[in-house]
């Protein structure tokens, strides 16, 4: 498939809907996800039609009917679709995240430790995030990589938290001699 280009607001909706299916694992609701993204569901509404014609939504009928995102929508966000993905613990504000997982860490300017920052790219909402809140990432299944840091912005678009790193710590084998 094609790369698309989404507006930011159909980037921030579907990562929405991605989000809330993997928690309930079933439709949501449009309701739900206007409630995610603070806007009215009308809008979310008229999203949807312009998704689905995209061929990133289908929409389930009945009672317990809603949205479901496709396998094009997780190219579409790039996001690994994984039955069994690895559990990478988000700690915000000292109280573990639940329905949230770590996708990836990326790092910048680690040789400068006083701008030293981090991109987490989160699975799961981040409704209840704030600019100055503490966040502790991991640790990794495979470097038992943690990271702590506060936070500096918020992307919602694209679901990642700006850390100013202020602890690192991996378990590291004595360098050869």
């Amino acid at each position: 498939m094609s790369a698309i280009d989404l507006t930011p607001s159909q980037r921030t909706i579907l990562t929405a809907l991605v989000n809330l299916s993997r928690e309930t694992e079933s439709a949501v609701k449009g309701e739900d996800i206007a409630e995610e993204v603070n806007r009215n569901p009308g809008t979310i509404r008229n999203q949807m039609q312009s998704l689905k014609a995209l061929q990133l939504v289908e929409g389930v009928p009945g009672p317990k009917g809603g949205y479901k995102p496709t396998t094009n929508a997780y190219e579409a966000l790039d996001i690994d679709q994984m039955d069994e993905p690895a559990s990478v613990p988000l700690i915000h504000n000292d109280e573990l995240v639940d329905g949230a997982n770590v996708q990836e860490v990326d790092l910048s300017s680690v040789h400068h430790p006083e701008q030293c920052r981090a991109e987490i790219h989160v699975q799961g909402s981040l409704h209840d995030f704030d600019e100055g809140d503490a966040v502790t990432v991991g640790p990794t299944p495979l470097s038992q990589l943690v990271v702590e840091g506060t936070i500096d912005g918020i992307d919602d678009t694209s679901n990642i938290l700006i850390l100013r790193i202020e602890d690192m710590v991996a378990p590291a084998d004595e360098p050869a001699q």
